[in-house]
């Protein structure tokens, strides 16, 4: 039905069928639940930015219904402030502390049966290890920084795998002569 090939695409081709010139809430809605059905929840942007797209596109805007919506979202978000700076791996004592963060928000949310937090903290786990991976190929590090980002990484996939046995893990990987060579003893 739709002829669109990109999302912001579809959210224009959508806005056009509903054949209106202002934009509120009603036309914001349906124009998420067109993009969920054709490229996935996760694909939703907020309404603020299909808002702007719409703008972008001579749509006038009824702004108060759609900060109303934004609000709404926001507010339904508890797990927001919990994963917004948890990834910190710029050095191997920043990375083990976060990697201590996300083992404890595991516990807690496998204490708690809360699968929505167990996701998010597995997906924050994995989005750690891609930056560690994505350092580790670019072509304009020194060395050393590659060898740390690509210690970081081995510790993402230990504890995504084993996250039980991570710590024990560790304690045995930084005093391995491997280790140590590379990074000396206070590491």
């Amino acid at each position: 039905m739709w002829e669109s090939r990109t999302k912001n695409d579809l959210i224009i081709e959508v806005w056009e069928k509903l054949d209106c010139e202002n934009v509120g809430r009603p036309e914001i809605e349906a124009i998420e639940v067109v993009v969920a059905e054709q490229f996935g929840s996760a694909a939703v942007d907020s309404p603020m930015i299909i808002a702007r797209l719409l703008a972008d596109e001579g749509a006038e805007l009824r702004h108060s219904e759609i900060m109303e919506l934004y609000v709404e979202r926001a507010s339904d978000r508890p797990y927001d402030a919990v994963f917004r700076n948890i990834l910190r791996i710029d050095t191997l004592a920043s990375a083990e502390r976060t990697i201590q963060d996300l083992e404890n928000l595991r516990r807690k949310y496998k204490t708690e049966d809360d699968k929505q937090g167990l996701r998010l903290t597995i997906e924050a786990a994995r989005r750690g290890k891609a930056a560690a991976t994505e350092a580790v190929a670019k072509q304009n590090i020194d060395g050393f920084t590659r060898l740390i980002n690509a210690e970081i990484e081995q510790w993402f996939t230990v504890w995504l795998q084993t996250p039980d046995v991570f710590a024990d893990w560790l304690a045995l990987r930084k005093r391995s002569a491997d280790f140590t060579d590379k990074f000396g003893r206070s590491s």
